[in-house]
């Protein structure tokens, strides 16, 4: 075999080993090669894309849905001429290129989608098959700080009349500080309920992760909880403020409210436990911010240092090893 090995790699320039917009990535491709022999050409691609995919079944029939977006395809010439000749051993072509400053949305990887950036090498020969190596690299978008009420506090309340072998009323005034949070914050809820019913209750903390995918007019959505805990209870005719600090991971994936075929959202929901009735819940959007070095400068209000045990716990960090995000 006259190519013994052909492969890509690039430098990272962070201990994350991410990318963002308008980095310039730089890498070599190795050719390793066992006599002297002739390369028509060497080629890098670059790109980024956004791939959906899922399937329904109706009766006897499965559809596929399907759908792709594009964000850049950058094309260079590494080695070009009419068969240049190199001699035996290995060869190292460095190359470098800039990623696109462009509005694009972080790596992302699903079960019904991928957002993928990728690097690809290819060897050309005469009267040959070319030769390809690949390597995916993780992009990360840099924060948008722009987004409505992103840094502003968040108020949502709930009422609910108990009648069912009970009586009175119970009210859920739900407060965050705000809706941003990067990651390693840590997520600050108050739940202040006023319990005028004859039942005693129990508020119920959830972050959890929303997807959806979408495709041929169609929309797939899939939603996982990352946290529960559970408050205090509160005895009938009384009130109480119970407060939580939800964590956010270092490797949970930033949102994705930025590609058209792919949304990645996140959700804090507090239950109100109440028997034999149904249960009043609150919602309130998370937004997921990369923790940057400009964010940093910044300390967040809140961070979790100590190490985190119990029930909540355990189910975050198995839920965060079962992910199959990047």
């Amino acid at each position: 075999m006259t190519i013994k090995s052909f492969s890509i790699d690039y430098n990272a320039v962070n201990a994350k080993n991410t990318f963002t917009n308008g980095d310039h990535l730089t890498g070599q491709i190795t050719v390793d090669v066992s006599k002297k022999t002739k390369i028509r050409s060497i080629t890098l691609l670059a790109k980024g894309k956004t791939t959906v995919r899922w399937t329904e079944n109706y009766g006897k029939y499965t559809v596929v849905y399907y759908a792709s977006e594009k964000y850049f395809k950058i094309e260079h010439n590494i080695l070009t001429g009419n068969d240049c000749d190199i001699c035996p051993g290995r060869h190292v072509f460095p190359f470098t290129f800039q990623i696109p400053d462009r509005n694009m949305p972080s790596t992302f990887k699903a079960q019904r989608g991928s957002i993928v950036y990728s690097l690809q090498a290819k060897l050309s020969r005469s009267i040959k098959i070319p030769k390809k190596a690949n390597k995916m690299f993780t992009f990360i978008s840099k924060a948008d700080m722009s987004l409505p009420g992103l840094m502003e506090p968040q108020y949502a309340t709930k009422n609910k009349k108990v009648v069912f072998f009970a009586s009175g009323n119970i009210t859920m005034n739900i407060h965050t500080e705000r809706m941003g949070y990067q990651q390693g914050d840590a997520l600050k809820v108050t739940a202040d309920v006023t319990n005028s019913s004859t039942r005693t209750v129990k508020p119920i903390f959830y972050l959890y992760e929303k997807k959806s995918f979408f495709a041929q007019g169609k929309r797939r959505v899939d939603t996982q909880n990352l946290f529960k805990e559970k408050g205090e209870s509160v005895a009938s005719s009384t009130r109480q403020t119970v407060t939580r600090f939800i964590p956010i991971p270092e490797e949970l994936p930033p949102t994705i409210l930025n590609c058209q075929i792919l949304k990645l959202e996140y959700r804090l929901k507090v239950v109100l436990d109440i028997a034999l009735t149904r249960n009043p819940q609150i919602k309130l959007p998370i937004v997921v911010l990369p923790a940057t070095p400009a964010l940093l400068q910044q300390p967040p209000l809140y961070t979790l240092n100590h190490q985190m045990d119990g029930p909540a716990a355990k189910l975050l960090e198995a839920n965060l090893l079962n992910s199959t995000h990047l």
